[in-house]
């Protein structure tokens, strides 16, 4: 059998999936700790670039959205760029990431980052092989000076097996609301799995530094994985709970002959829900709620 990726052969089976009701009361707690942090990035000015890396439905994207589900958007940005345009091309191959780096204050997570270039591209042949050896050699530069100039630069690998990846490349060829993440390159990596892993091995000799090292996420089970990976993120930040002002709702004033508009003077959406309802036999929707005044 084929090693799982980023571990030796002969290593045992990862544990068995975690429970749910533990993995949503840690999920939940790592959540609210998330935005205790974020509000100690905005009152310190503090700046996070996270990096995202790993094997096509390795679950980088699902970990993700649970990092910013409760987070300010204009605090924690998520950047996915596309292929580069033939002016970027024509760039130093690190400058539209520079664009996108954090400013004071602000948390930006990069899914999938610069280190295409020591992956899909290496692999498949996007650049040569002057490109590749110039970006093993500037990269670990690169991230020396992020971290030199105050950026808290964290990088993970999600690592998943060959038998989990093809499990679920398969449940997305299947699922209609996911066939979008699938794309010719995602299925020929499973033909190149071995590819790959030399390439990322390569990449983590050359880039894996004291100042900016790689953490290995073991992502078979994606609860595991997120949970595991949120909690150590968290763990590298020095953040502390900021004091925050009690908040409490203000008394509504009294009325002062405010009329709503009639209904049949606006234009609403077709109910839909009820439509669904009659057709699954219910009966009774109960009170109707309260529009708010507009």
């Amino acid at each position: 059998m084929t090693p799982r990726d980023g571990k030796p052969a002969g290593e045992t089976q990862l544990p068995r999936r975690m429970a749910s009701k533990l993995y949503e009361q840690e999920l939940y707690r790592l959540q609210a700790e998330l935005v205790t942090a974020q509000e100690w990035v905005r009152a310190e000015g503090a700046r996070i670039v996270v990096i995202f890396e790993g094997r096509d439905a390795a679950g980088k994207g699902s970990t993700i959205k649970r990092v910013t589900q409760y987070l300010n958007p204009r605090v924690a940005r998520i950047v996915a760029l596309p292929a580069p345009t033939e002016r970027e091309r024509t760039q130093w191959y690190f400058q539209r990431y520079i664009d996108h780096l954090p400013s004071g204050g602000q948390i930006v997570l990069f899914d999938r980052s610069w280190y295409n270039r020591a992956g899909v591209e290496r692999v498949m042949g996007y650049c040569t092989k002057e490109e590749y050896g110039r970006f093993l050699h500037q990269c670990p530069i690169f991230e020396r000076l992020l971290v030199e100039d105050g950026i808290l630069l964290r990088k993970y690998w999600f690592s998943v097996s060959d038998e989990e990846q093809e499990r679920r490349l398969a449940a997305r060829v299947e699922d209609p609301v996911r066939q979008w993440k699938l794309s010719g390159l995602d299925l020929e990596s499973i033909t190149r799995w071995e590819d790959y892993s030399r390439a990322k091995d390569e990449m983590f000799v050359h880039t894996d530094v004291p100042e900016a090292p790689w953490y290995v996420v073991d992502s078979d089970d994606k609860r595991r994985a997120r949970i595991n990976m949120i909690a150590h993120l968290l763990s590298t930040i020095p953040y502390r709970a900021l004091p925050r002002p009690p908040l409490r709702l203000p008394h509504r004033p009294p009325p002062k002959g405010y009329v709503r508009v009639p209904r049949d003077m606006q234009t609403y959406v077709p109910d839909h829900a009820a439509t669904l309802e009659r057709k699954a036999g219910r009966r009774g929707h109960g009170k109707q709620h309260r529009h708010p005044a507009s």
